[in-house]
């Protein structure tokens, strides 16, 4: 997620066209042709213009069709960009435009894209199938996480909608000498025994925590930390026959907060702040063991504080399977129904496709995985197992440990079948109570009744 930390700064507005270009293709697609079957191609009348109206909150995506373009010039197409921060109401402008047919294709990243393929906007997605996309054959030979197939899947009809391109599945990332100092060993196979890694339980995870404690460590920075992994474990998702629901899972939240708290197993710190960034350069007083992630946290946000002038945990670093399946972030892309309709979906086809499907050497997913899209060098984890089972990702931040070994399972265990689009401002209201309730200020009840009160007043969901 190259751009995951510039997604909620991004507050320009951009009207650009991209055509294709006569330098070098820095990348290639191979045939540069849509590959699906061509009983799925919808019959459609030649479009009236050959542009494409490409919207986007970062300048990452345009950048991706700016790729194929310059490596694909017989591809006729101008592609015009509209690019909206997400703090600068991405989503409303998003809407209208949509409503006013002014859409072809469109970014969504996790924390609103039900909206656009489950929700309430989700009538004017275009389902891959009918851009003439083969969804089945690409998706089982790319090896596509299943959580961003169930996230992008249209329950009205069961069709696909959206892909990403990264996958964000979650592991733990812990430091290999806080490791090393509680029990002699730093090696990744060791400390997933150690912490419960795929058991679907925290109890080796909880008596982990108090053997750390004893020497002195905490197992995690703040109840953050966990709270991904958590919500994602739910059998269910907060909206349940249209009402609030507050599934077993998520409500354990508030002890397992407590727990850490109150037994001094973490720092108290709150995720993107400067104590939390503290515990990733190993400055703070009390060291911790580690932070629950996706790639792009390692790559994005613990590298560059790690690495910082005050930090001691450069290559201190190691990956190992989580207790359980979970993921955090990502973008989808997306088209819109307007341009099916228009006769635009065989080009937007060729775009989705390179962007989310091509598991060859020569496509973006390749590219992406093993740091040479953009010449950064830094390997990402993508949609495609099949791309990150041929790929290698070992910063020296890991000691060279290949990161994929332990992401390609981690995507392939997170489940994205209990989401609505709704759970970015009610995992907001969620956390703010149980905070409440750890630092003493509420009774988890009048916590519990806070919460529902907030979110009947803020999104109108019912409540019992």
């Amino acid at each position: 997620m190259k751009k995951f930390m510039a997604c909620a700064l991004s507050t320009c507005m951009v009207a650009a066209t991209l055509v294709g270009c006569e330098k070098t293709p820095a990348v290639n697609t191979g045939d540069g042709g849509n590959n699906g079957d061509g009983d799925n191609k919808p019959a459609v009348s030649e479009p009236k213009d050959k542009t494409i109206e490409l919207w986007a909150f970062t300048d990452e995506v345009p950048k991706m069709v700016e790729k194929y373009q310059a490596a694909n010039p017989d591809f006729d197409w101008k592609v015009n960009v509209t690019i909206k921060g997400t703090g600068d109401g991405y989503q409303d402008a998003l809407d209208q435009a949509l409503m006013n047919n002014q859409v072809d294709m469109f970014a969504a990243e996790a924390a609103f894209v039900l909206k656009y393929a489950q929700g309430d906007m989700a009538k004017f997605a275009g389902a891959y199938e009918d851009l003439g996309i083969d969804v089945a054959g690409k998706t089982a030979a790319a090896e596509i996480a299943p959580y961003t197939i169930e996230i992008g899947t249209r329950p009205s009809d069961g069709k696909l909608v959206g892909l990403g391109y990264q996958a964000t599945g979650g592991a733990f990332i812990y430091r290999r000498s806080v490791a090393k100092a509680t029990w002699g060993d730093d090696d990744p196979a060791f400390v997933k025994e150690k912490i419960g890694g795929g058991s679907g339980s925290w109890d080796k995870y909880w008596d982990a925590a108090e053997e750390l404690k004893a020497k002195g460590y905490g197992i995690c920075s703040g109840d953050g930390d966990m709270w991904h992994a958590i919500e994602n474990s739910s059998d269910k998702g907060w909206i349940v026959d249209d009402k609030l629901y507050i599934d077993p899972k998520r409500e354990a939240f508030f002890d397992v907060s407590k727990k850490l708290k109150d037994n001094g197993y973490h720092n108290d710190t709150q995720d993107w702040t400067d104590a939390w960034y503290a515990d990733m350069k190993g400055t703070s007083e009390k060291d911790v063991l580690g932070f629950f992630g996706p790639a792009w946290l390692i790559n994005y946000v613990i590298k560059p504080q790690a690495e910082s002038e005050d930090a001691v945990t450069a290559t201190d670093w190691a990956v190992t399977e989580s207790p359980i399946g979970f993921f955090w972030g990502g973008t989808w892309v997306m088209a819109s129904q307007a341009a099916i309709d228009n006769g635009k979906g065989e080009a937007i086809a060729k775009l989705i496709e390179y962007i989310t499907l091509d598991d060859s050497e020569a496509g973006l997913q390749y590219a992406w995985a093993n740091g040479t899209f953009d010449g950064s060098g830094v390997g990402d984890c993508v949609a495609s197992g099949t791309v990150m089972a041929k790929s290698k990702s070992a910063p020296d931040l890991l000691a060279g440990q290949n990161m994929f070994d332990y992401f390609i399972p981690a995507n392939a265990s997170a489940n994205g079948k209990n989401l609505t689009q709704y759970d970015e401002k009610i995992n907001n209201i969620f956390r703010d109570q149980v905070r409440q309730y750890t630092a003493g200020n509420k009774s988890k009840e009048e916590a519990i009744e806070e919460f529902k009160t907030q979110v009947n007043e803020q999104l109108g969901i019912a409540i019992d």
